[in-house]
């Protein structure tokens, strides 16, 4: 039976199935076969799945992302980074990752700002003379940010399952998050001359100044919600609800662009990206029933607790599993499925459940641009027009440049606690 389920799912995820429905469908026949199970387990595990309050974060993250790009606060800041770097060889390239380092201070979500700046950025830098694929190939891969600069839906997934710090979790991600998008930027430069990138004109002073002070409600955003989380002055989920009222006056009130009328409008598209993740993650609690009867958890744990070679080799083993398991399944079941499995090996080992959340984030936030899932660099392809194969080639730079700084993450795990350990002393 348990072959059959195995093959069930590859057919599932190979004939385009959406993998929450491939996940729930293989629960439910799963369960249903075994007597000593009923099947209300299955409605109950999903349900039980969804009862975190730290899960309350996930929908407000992306309302307060879809606040943000109906009140065209993301085209002010889009104005901002231009009249910065605009006027370089390449300058939409770098202003693409500059804005998404910052959006990624404020959603949390790597689709929405997939979405919400890709549809102003790819045009423009195709309008500009870039190629296709790399306005495509510069936009999806600077989107997956959003998944590690704090905050970050993905890493308030983590904390729920593994029971630590989200706030600490937020810290650890804020350095390699600023190392990927330096990163890229570095991969701008090199193919700036190599492509012969096209350049704007350089923005007077003055009207710089005056779009950085147009778009500073959005620059303080990150600002406000890191520094609330870090001093305690509020739950990264009590956070995610200030983005959106914060997002919410600001672009009623400030920049007059988000309408009565269209609120109801804003939420039922919440309501449709949200269910996407919270629906898989249900699912895949359900799944988890069905693997604990088959003693899969049992079958990995022993694999890598007898793993030898130490840390590194484990580390490794852990980023080559997630690359895989994210080239066809998103990071929240994923998470669900296999952190609970891998982190006692790993606590054994003397690794920082701290560590291991950032470093699975990171290697599933690169699963977010590598066909046949790629979330990302479906929704970026579909904005431009060109296949997943043009735009997969054009982000591969991009994504190698990400997978040297992963590496790093790897080889000096500890380095990255420092920042973590210094705002919350009490947990190291």
């Amino acid at each position: 039976m348990a072959a059959l389920l195995v093959v069930m799912f590859v057919v599932f995820v190979a004939i385009g199935v959406p993998i929450s429905f491939a996940l729930g469908v293989v629960s439910f026949v799963g369960i249903s076969s075994l007597d000593m199970i009923p099947n209300t387990v299955v409605f109950s595990k999903m349900f039980n799945g969804l009862t975190s309050f730290t899960l309350l974060a996930v929908p407000l993250f992306i309302l307060a992302a879809n606040l943000m790009n109906e009140g065209a606060i993301t085209e002010k800041l889009i104005d901002c980074c231009n009249s910065l770097v605009g006027h370089f060889r390449g300058g939409l390239a770098y202003s693409n990752v500059l804005v998404s380092m910052i959006f990624a201070g404020i959603s949390g979500s790597s689709q929405a700002d997939t979405a919400g700046v890709g549809k102003i950025f790819i045009p423009a830098m195709e309008k500009q003379g870039y190629d296709k694929g790399t306005s495509v190939g510069v936009t999806a891969a600077s989107s997956t940010l959003g998944s590690i600069i704090p905050p970050s839906i993905t890493m308030v997934v983590y904390a729920g399952i593994s029971n630590v710090s989200t706030g600490a979790l937020f810290m650890s991600g804020l350095v390699p998050g600023i190392l990927l998008g330096l990163a890229m930027m570095a991969v701008v430069k090199m193919y700036s001359k190599k492509k012969n990138f096209p350049k704007c004109e350089r923005v007077p002073m003055k009207q710089a100044m005056k779009q950085t002070l147009d778009s500073l409600p959005a620059l303080l955003t990150p600002i406000i919600l890191i520094g609330g989380i870090v001093t305690g002055w509020f739950t990264p989920t009590e956070s995610a609800a200030f983005a959106c009222i914060y997002a919410l006056i600001v672009g009623i009130l400030y920049y007059k662009t988000i309408k009565i009328k269209n609120l109801p409008r804003i939420l039922i598209e919440t309501m449709k990206m949200s269910s996407l993740s919270l629906f898989a993650l249900a699912t895949a609690n359900a799944l988890g029933e069905l693997l604990s009867y088959y003693q899969l958890n049992v079958l990995v744990q022993n694999f890598f607790a007898n793993m030898s070679g130490g840390k590194l080799v484990f580390l490794i083993v852990v980023v080559a599993f997630f690359m895989f398991v994210g080239t066809f399944m998103d990071a929240v079941p994923a998470m669900i499925l296999f952190v609970p499995i891998i982190l006692p090996a790993a606590t054994n080992l003397g690794i920082s459940p701290i560590i291991l959340g950032l470093i699975i984030v990171v290697t599933l936030a690169l699963g977010l641009v590598t066909p046949p899932y790629g979330l990302c660099l479906l929704i970026a392809s579909s904005i431009s027009g060109i296949t997943i194969e043009d735009a997969f080639k054009g982000t591969l730079p991009y994504f190698l440049s990400s997978l040297a700084v992963l590496a790093l993450l790897v080889l000096f795990p500890e380095l990255w606690l420092a920042i973590p350990a210094t705002f919350f002393p009490g947990l190291f």
